[in-house]
């Protein structure tokens, strides 16, 4: 009896392994596929293929109320540099359904679609991203991120500009601020050369 408990045993692992590796065929695409638009993938990509052909960059930052300065970086650390845009992906698991996705046809055969935060998702910090596309490439994308707690309050504003697959500006103006000290404001932009 205690042989065919575990034949049964094993026979039933067997069983349910082959039956999770059907499982996971068909349905294993249908779960890769983010909900909303790919961010993180798309700067993974813009990544790779500027630091692979060491693009320069040339960047304009202000803080508080100095004067903007300017400096061409010949071979930026695009990882580094692209880094903050990443807040601004909404394919987590958590943020499943937390936002609501509106799309316009534009004219020139534009497509703008923007994702809006439903409320009451106090774990969305993205409020907005907007992505302009044109034949399923973006050309624009634009996000705006509140983060908010007892210590701590930020808001900024990212975009993106693309050509052709390819990242050619970028910006970020925001305000921070912490308790007992004042507001922070910044700015940075950056144009790909």
């Amino acid at each position: 009896m205690r042989k065919r408990g575990i034949a049964l045993a094993a026979g039933v692992a067997v069983l349910s392994g082959l039956t999770a590796c059907g499982d996971a065929g068909p349905s294993a695409p249908a779960a890769r596929r983010p909900l909303y638009f790919d961010v993180k993938g798309l700067l993974d990509k813009q990544i790779a293929q500027l630091a692979q052909r060491q693009a320069a960059v040339t960047k304009r930052v202000s803080l508080r109320n100095q004067p903007t300065e300017i400096v061409r970086v010949p071979a930026a650390k695009w990882a580094d540099e692209l880094q903050i845009f990443f807040q601004a992906d909404i394919n987590k698991a958590a943020l499943r359904g937390a936002y609501n996705i509106d799309s316009v046809a534009l004219p020139g055969g534009l497509l703008r679609r923007t994702y809006t935060r439903l409320p009451g998702q106090p774990n969305a910090p993205v409020a907005r991203l907007t992505v302009v596309q044109q034949n399923g490439a973006p050309v624009d994308i634009a996000a705006t991120i509140n983060q908010d707690n007892p210590l701590f309050s930020a808001q900024k504003q990212l975009q993106m500009q693309l050509s052709g697959g390819q990242l050619r500006a970028y910006r970020v103006e925001g305000t921070q601020k912490l308790i007992l000290f004042d507001t922070l404001r910044y700015s940075a932009a950056g144009r790909v050369e």
